[in-house]
């Protein structure tokens, strides 16, 4: 079986790093040194690249999106390696979205797009969240409550405001994604928007913002004058 032994001294992924740093290692030589093990005729490298592909952009960002099963179609790629693959791209996401997360400003969409990003622009399917703010404007917590859509009559604003309460928020804001990777507000977002807005006038918390997060893209209905002051 071929691992990074085989490979020649000069070009092995550890070698390099250490003698140069991981910035210069590729993205195949970076996922080699997970893969660590190769098949009887291709090195670890070589198992890497076929990844990459398979990942349907031929790059690291397409990792994100691919499931267990995903990798272990890929020849060279069992369960375990699958698993840890996968923990990779999630331990990715959670680096993005800490780094996010101290720069996060309720009067900022950038900011709030920034901190849901890489958590949900690589989802196949919508997931809407709420997250709340206090008097301070600090975020308090968020929560997920619809995955697969975010059709207005599924979702409850008595269910998004009783969770407010509960957790003594002042500001909340609503954030979904749009896995065609286009942040343009359909019809059902304008409708959810306005349903939430709605309910928060009268229970005396306030819809902030509703964040549609795309492709490396978002739409803040409050910037285009969806949501009041």
């Amino acid at each position: 079986m071929g691992s990074l032994k085989n490979i020649p001294a000069g070009e092995q992924p550890y070698e390099k790093c250490k003698a140069f740093g991981p910035e210069i290692l590729t993205d195949s030589e970076l996922l080699a040194v997970f893969i660590r093990t190769g098949t009887r005729d291709e090195n670890p490298i070589q198992v890497a690249r076929h990844v990459l592909r398979s990942s349907g952009k031929d790059s690291l960002v397409g990792l994100m999106q691919m499931s267990l099963k995903d990798y272990m179609s890929i020849k060279g790629i069992g369960e375990v390696k699958a698993i840890q693959l996968l923990c990779l791209a999630e331990l990715s996401k959670r680096i993005a979205r800490q780094q996010a997360a101290s720069n996060l400003q309720m009067n900022s969409p950038g900011s709030i797009a920034d901190y849901y990003m890489e958590r949900l622009r690589h989802e196949k399917h919508e997931q809407v969240w709420i997250c709340l703010f206090d008097t301070k404007c600090k975020l308090i917590c968020d929560r997920m409550i619809s995955a697969g859509t975010a059709n207005a009559s599924l979702i409850s604003p008595r269910e998004i405001y009783a969770f407010a309460l509960k957790n003594e928020a002042v500001y909340l804001a609503l954030v979904h994604n749009h896995p065609s990777g286009d942040p343009a507000p359909s019809d059902e977002d304008i409708a959810v928007t306005r349903r939430v807005a709605d309910a928060g006038s009268i229970m005396d918390i306030k819809l902030i913002d509703h964040i549609i997060i795309g492709d490396r893209d978002y739409t803040s209905l409050k910037k285009i004058g969806l949501i009041n002051e």
